[in-house]
């Protein structure tokens, strides 16, 4: 894959996740200063590989969740390499959960409300042989779920979501599951992302969020992955 063919699928996947419909060749022409013949020609060959698909007969293009994981790693091995500076977001984590050190449970509900309210996900934490959740109408109201199929797989999802977590126990700081990559409900469409973190709890304890494929990746992450470690380091 070349330089400009992962930017044109970056900026597919960045462009669908703010606007939701699929994501034309004259508007990336435009981004790129480059003639729409050659977007076409670059997506043809994205399409080639996979990474992108042709939904209906529209003539733009949405990314696979194989576009998508080829995306979350690479951002990933970004962020390892040059961690960012915490944005307000992650701020507002830290000042919130900070204010409940002596309570862990209201420390872990706090920060799961403060992601929904940033991501507007739905969001969630496992509390001792609990599972809260919140935002359960953001999910919902996302144009991915207004079709039965979908609503019904994410639905299934949720219900089998802690004893999943129990029996799988993720041990990266950072997990996200894409789509199909999904251990129950694989063709809901959706993300989960989720945080390790050691709590007075259990070892393995966890807190994340979960939407549409149709994220802002960067941004989700980066507010997962900081909400585990201020919980860790709080608690």
């Amino acid at each position: 894959m070349t330089k400009r063919q992962f930017a044109i699928l970056s900026a597919i996947i960045e462009q669908y996740a703010e606007v939701a419909a699929p994501v034309g060749s004259v508007m990336l022409a435009k981004l790129f200063g480059v003639s729409s013949a050659t977007i076409r020609s670059e997506m043809a060959r994205l399409e080639e590989m996979g990474l992108i698909m042709q939904p209906h007969t529209s003539a733009g293009r949405v990314p696979t969740d194989k576009g998508y994981r080829l995306y979350v790693n690479k951002i990933t091995e970004v962020e390892a390499a040059h961690p960012s500076e915490l944005d307000r977001g992650a701020r507002a984590i830290e000042a919130r959960v900070g204010s409940y050190g002596d309570r862990a449970d209201r420390a872990i509900r706090s920060a799961v409300d403060s992601l929904v309210e940033l991501t507007q996900n739905l969001g969630l934490a496992t509390i001792g042989d609990e599972l809260y959740m919140n935002g359960i109408g953001n999910l919902f109201s996302q144009p991915e779920f207004m079709e039965g199929s979908h609503v019904q797989a994410v639905a299934r999802l949720l219900d089998n979501l802690e004893p999943w977590l129990r029996e799988a126990a993720p041990n990266e700081p950072l997990n996200v599951y894409i789509g199909s990559e999904n251990p129950i409900g694989k063709t809901s469409g959706a993300t989960l992302i989720i945080s390790r973190f050691r709590s007075p709890y259990s070892d393995n304890s966890y807190i994340g969020v979960l939407g549409p494929t149709r994220q802002s990746y960067g941004k989700v992450m980066r507010l997962v992955r900081h909400a585990g470690a201020m919980l860790e380091e709080v608690l």
